[in-house]
């Protein structure tokens, strides 16, 4: 109880470093207000990690508070001695992706043969939904060319293992986005070029077979070598299972900060309509993914699955394309307000459906509920 208590004096202290950001911007001290909303955001996540119902937003709220830094500070983010700090984003997207291989075994796909129809249905809608929504947002959105171009990248990515915990939470079916996850990150660098290629190509010139190795370095290499990893240590990588989840989120919340520094003028310029755009991309992913999979027959906790895999996008592998095009702080924006805002989302949409226990085996036609 009392630990409790201390819990919601910091989100208090949390709601009182609002209170003096939005004073101190209607005075004028910009400065001071940077200071405030960081303190805002930090002890916002503090004070949600004391509360079994908020502790999914510990890491969002984190998030923010080092995009305020970045917003406010730049300087620090872009650029340490003669070295970018761009530089880190593939290595940390391989750091990502090894820890995703040593997580999985051949077993994972096993779920292929148990359910094709809810992969192969997972799978398409995932790459046909977003890349054609984030093809007509950009076309639509009158943004500069390779701002419009990074809306196609989000759509055009892979989902990350965000979904699969959003699935989890959402009681969903977590080996089906487990498998749709991995085996959508596997086709990546085969079929992302060449939608970018279709569909971004008008917005920026999109060299095939360079994005092609670039995603292969990034993704099947280091899965491949976390594979072959815990195939040979075999058991002895549980301490590695405990770890790899905190070293994603951390590298994932480095990327988002570097992306930010990199591109804040950008960002200060269109970044409500950008955040408009993404957010319209991000529920129309859920809502289409949902639907559809109800319309062709897939059962309500699958359905809940491929909603949250179409929704929600690997922002980091984006961004790391992005950054190999040499275009981090252009088309690399929207795939860093892609990653924090549909982990909201995804936290609000995951909370609803873990209160509501999914109707197995129901077709959206034809049915008596």
């Amino acid at each position: 109880m009392k630990n409790k208590i201390v819990f919601k004096i910091v989100l208090i202290s949390a709601a009182l470093a609002l209170l003096a950001c939005i004073v101190s911007i209607v005075i004028g001290e910009l400065r001071s207000s940077g200071f405030m909303i960081v303190s805002f955001f930090t002890l916002m996540a503090l004070g949600f990690s004391g509360f079994k119902a908020l502790r999914g937003y510990v890491f969002t709220a984190l998030i923010f508070a080092g995009v305020s830094l970045s917003l406010y500070w730049p300087q620090y983010f872009v650029q340490i001695g003669g070295f970018k700090l761009t530089g880190l984003i593939v290595p940390l997207i391989q750091i990502i992706m090894f820890g995703m291989g040593t997580s999985m075994s051949i077993k994972d796909f096993g779920e292929i043969i148990k359910s094709p129809k809810g992969v192969l249905v997972g799978v398409t809608t995932q790459l046909t939904i977003m890349p054609v929504v984030g093809f007509v947002l950009a076309k639509i959105s009158s943004l500069p060319a390779e701002i419009a171009a990074g809306i196609v990248l989000i759509g055009c990515s892979p989902s990350g293992v965000a979904s699969n915990v959003m699935a989890y939470l959402a009681k969903a079916n977590l080996a089906l986005s487990i498998t749709i996850t991995s085996i959508a990150t596997l086709l990546a660098p085969f079929i992302t070029p060449f939608l970018m290629k279709l569909l971004a190509g008008q917005f920026v010139q999109i060299e095939v077979l360079a994005m092609m190795w670039s995603i292969i370095k990034m993704i099947l290499l280091p899965i491949g070598a976390g594979l072959l990893f815990n195939l040979l240590m075999k058991s002895r990588t549980h301490w590695l299972d405990r770890i790899m989840p905190l070293v994603s989120m951390v590298a994932i919340g480095l990327i988002i900060i570097v992306i930010t520094a990199a591109g804040r003028d950008s960002l200060l310029d269109i970044g409500w309509l950008l955040l408009l755009l993404v957010l319209v991309h991000n529920l129309f992913g859920y809502f289409l993914g949902y639907w559809v999979s109800r319309m062709v027959g897939m059962d309500e906790r699958d359905a809940r699955t491929i909603s949250i895999e179409v929704g929600m996008q690997n922002g980091g592998l984006a961004s790391g394309i992005a950054n190999t095009l040499g275009k981090i702080a252009t088309m690399g924006l929207a795939p860093a307000v892609f990653g924090p805002l549909m982990n909201i989302t995804g936290s609000i949409l995951a909370s609803y459906w873990h209160k509501k226990i999914p109707i197995e085996n129901e077709a959206l036609m034809g049915k008596e509920y």
